[in-house]
Formats: C-alpha cells, sequence, structure tokens
C-alpha cells in the first residue's frame, strides 16, 4: 500500500494542505505543536475510519469550522483508488467514499490502507492499565476483521443501554425486568468479541515471540496470555459454548452488578500479559525490556496485517524513535526496509537520510 497524495481542509489545525509522498520513508518534522501527529491522525483515520486520539469525530474538526476533509490518493490492490472522509462538527454522522462512490460501512473500505501506528505512549502499554491494552488490540482488530468492528459496535452499544437500566433502577424498579433479555444479547455478542480476540492474540503472540527473540539475541521467550472473564476456560471454544459461560459468569455477578448500579463483568475488563522467560513484564520488567516487548508486538501487528493484506500495511512512527537508546532504534529502523513509512521527529537533522522531508509549521506545509 502506498499513499502517494493527501488532503487536508479543515482537520485539526489544518486548515488546507495538499501533499505528495514518497513510497519509502517519509520523514516529518517540526517543531512541537505544530501538526506532525495530526497529520499522522489523518492518514490513520484515512485508512481506519478510526483516531487513535480523538473519541468523536468532532473533536478532529478545525475550531470554527463547520466539517473537515480528508482526501487520499492511494495505489492498492494493484490499481490506484481515492478514499474521503467528511466529518462534521456537529451530531450529523460523518461520510466516507470510496473512488468517489458513497459508502455505508468500514467493512466497505476494508484493505485499502491499512496503517499501523507506533506512538511514545505504546511503548507503556504493557506497564499501563488494562483499558490501553485493549485498545490496541481493539484498533488492530477493527482493520484486520470488519465483522469484529461489528460486533464490538453493537457490545458496546448494548452495554451502554444495560448501563443506564442498572443505574436508573434505584429510581424506577421495574427496569430490572428488562435485563434478562439485554444479558442474553451482550452474552450473545460477547462470546463473538472474545472469539476473535482469542485468535488475534495468539498470532500475534506468535509473531512478537519471534521479533523478541531476534531483539533480545535469544536471552529472553516473549509469551502472551489472553485473559477474559474466569468461567471462560477456553476461549477458542464454539461461540455457543461461550455464550453460555458468560451467562453463568454474569449470574454471578448479578446481585452485585444491582446493587452497584453498574456493568462489573464481560469482555469489556478483558486484557493480555506479557510475559519474558516465565516473569511477569508488567510486575518485574525494565524499562528497556518493556520497551522491547512492545516493539516485538506492534512489528508483530504489521507482520499479521501484511499477511491479511498481501502487503505491507503502511507504518507510523510518532516520534518513537527518539524515545529509543541507539541499538533499538537500530532494530527498528532495520525492520522498516520495506514498505511506505511516515516518521515525525523534532530534529531535522537527526534522520534526513531515510527518505522525503516534509516540514510543518501551523499546519501548514513548508515548500
Amino acid at each position: 500500500m502506498i499513499l502517494r497524495e493527501l488532503s487536508l481542509r479543515g482537520f485539526r489545525n489544518y486548515r488546507q494542505a495538499e501533499m505528495t509522498f514518497d513510497p519509502g520513508v517519509n520523514l516529518i518534522v517540526g517543531d512541537n505543536a505544530q501538526g506532525k501527529t495530526n497529520l499522522l491522525e489523518a492518514v490513520c483515520y484515512l485508512g481506519s475510519g478510526k483516531s487513535f486520539r480523538a473519541q468523536r469525530a468532532g473533536e478532529m474538526v478545525c475550531f470554527g469550522q463547520e466539517f473537515a476533509d480528508i482526501r487520499g490518493t492511494v495505489f492498492s490492490q494493484e490499481r490506484e483508488q481515492s478514499l474521503r472522509f467528511v466529518l462534521f462538527s456537529g451530531s450529523k454522522p460523518r461520510q466516507m467514499f470510496r473512488n468517489g462512490v458513497k459508502k455505508r460501512s468500514l467493512e466497505e473500505i476494508s484493505g485499502v490502507l491499512p496503517t499501523v501506528l507506533f506512538c511514545p505512549e505504546d511503548l507503556l502499554i504493557l506497564k499501563t492499565g488494562s483499558a490501553q491494552r485493549r485498545r490496541f488490540g481493539d484498533l488492530a482488530l477493527c482493520q484486520l476483521r470488519p465483522n469484529y468492528d461489528a460486533a464490538l459496535t453493537e457490545y458496546n452499544r448494548i452495554l451502554e443501554q444495560k448501563s443506564r437500566i442498572l443505574k436508573d433502577h434505584f429510581e424506577n424498579p421495574r427496569l430490572l425486568e428488562l435485563l434478562p433479555e439485554y444479558d442474553l444479547r451482550l452474552c450473545q455478542v460477547g462470546a463473538l468479541v472474545i472469539s476473535y480476540r482469542a485468535r488475534f492474540y495468539q498470532a500475534l503472540g506468535k509473531a512478537a515471540r519471534d521479533y523478541h527473540r531476534e531483539f533480545s539475541a535469544g536471552a529472553e521467550e516473549l509469551g502472551l496470555e489472553y485473559k477474559t472473564v474466569s468461567t471462560v476456560d477456553d476461549p477458542f471454544a464454539p461461540t455457543g459454548v461461550l455464550t453460555g459461560k458468560l451467562m453463568e459468569h454474569l449470574q454471578r455477578h448479578a446481585r452485585a452488578e444491582q446493587e452497584s448500579g453498574q456493568c462489573l463483568t464481560g469482555p469489556h475488563k478483558d486484557d493480555f500479559t506479557v510475559r519474558l522467560s516465565g516473569m511477569d513484564l508488567k510486575t518485574y520488567g525494565s524499562q528497556g525490556q518493556t520497551r522491547t516487548a512492545a516493539i516485538s508486538l506492534k512489528l508483530a501487528q504489521r507482520e499479521l496485517m501484511g499477511r491479511e493484506f498481501g502487503e505491507e500495511p503502511v507504518l507510523l512512527l510518532d516520534d518513537v524513535l527518539s524515545e529509543l537508546d541507539p541499538r533499538r532504534q537500530d532494530f527498528v529502523l532495520n525492520q522498516i526496509v520495506s514498505g511506505q513509512v511516515f516518521i515525525t521527529c523534532c530534529e531535522p537533522g537527526r534522520f534526513t537520510k531515510l527518505g522525503k522531508t516534509i516540514a510543518i509549521e501551523k499546519g501548514r506545509v513548508l515548500a
């Protein structure tokens, strides 16, 4: 996949910008708060329809503007294609286009411009809370499996409705009569979510293990374990079995949920752990080991996406190299000899030999 051209209008601090890119490495340079990360966000959103920073589309619309327009020309699937998203500042739903034709779902743009983003926060993902790790997995899986995206969206919708019932039942006890229906549907969709996640994390762990073994010169063995609700002893079981296991867990916590007014159990609490040679990385890993493992996970994600789509996904490195020591920098750079890469950096002369340099200042591309 190669992003050849990008046009931004009213996106973050880009009121109007036109850019062309190299099929290899593109170095995005500029001082802090000039729009380098905004540019990567636009590329990521163009390919996935999701932001790694914003919860709502309106947050990406330039202040004082009614809409943002993101357009890109892509060489993908052995032909030139175009992608476009129009985001609105209010409640109006976004619009998406592929080759000039309006599309209804992200599934219809899947695979045109898959991206893998790596930012400084990802270096700490194995040390932070479970929400960040779930987000990492969800963003990757939604690109790999559009049906997972649909299942996760439905799960979150039902979860929100159930949460409202639990919160409001103190004033209106009759609302509890609706819970069995919501619980059943939550478990059915949750079973799909678990099934997708189990297979993804299994493949991710195998690929990351190989990268980490090379990275550590064979000194450490990386292992990844997916964790879901305690009643699910086999996340690879048929979805019907998983539904029953989730129902069992919900029933055990039904009284606690009603008393607390909160949804206490389900795939929305899932997590994964990483071990190095049997050692729990989150508890015992050094900063260097944590960063090495995080890099291995990201490179593994890129490999899985390359296998799935038959082409290298676009790699986005947001100021991540400056956070690494020279040895880890070299390892990452040695892994990006193929495919298109975008690297943001505050130091113009540091990596200029890598490829094309694009200077950004206050949301403008400098000549």
